[in-house]
């Protein structure tokens, strides 16, 4: 057997038959009110979503959600490659797609090579220099 309930007009909650009072408005729209509190602060022009007790302060307030709706939404950020001064998204990628063993010895054959010309530079400039060098002298010094 199914019980008819109305809702409060205030609080939102059942009103179960033989309680409760029907509250017809000046517009002729019939209102429910399930307590004497609810009819006091409906008749006060109370609004229902400022008062803790009525669902509409808890449905505005987000309580009493259940777990299942609890996740946040989110919206997933989406990985964008970009240039880099140096180089370009196709330069990026290609190196991206070589095989390790092949970047290691580009690597190692650069070194090798930057070394080869440090030490040509450092033989090349001791054979000009006498060895014999100018005294420093600070700059904050008079002469």
């Amino acid at each position: 057997m199914v019980i008819a309930t109305e809702l409060c007009a205030m609080s939102e909650y059942r009103i179960w038959p033989g309680t409760g009072k029907l509250f017809i408005r000046r517009d002729g729209k019939p209102i429910y009110l399930g307590s004497s509190k609810a009819q006091s602060l409906t008749l006060q022009r109370k609004k229902p979503a400022k008062l803790v007790w009525t669902q509409a302060w808890r449905r505005l307030h987000k309580k009493g959600i259940t777990e299942t709706n609890l996740k946040k939404r989110r919206t997933r950020s989406t990985k964008v490659q970009r240039a880099v001064i140096g180089l370009s998204l196709d330069d990026i990628k290609k190196k991206a797609a070589q095989k390790p063993e092949f970047r290691s010895a580009q690597r190692d054959a650069a070194l090798k090579e930057v070394k080869q010309r440090k030490k040509d530079n450092k033989a090349k400039g001791k054979g000009t220099s006498s060895g014999v060098r100018a005294p420093k002298i600070p700059k904050n010094v008079k002469r």
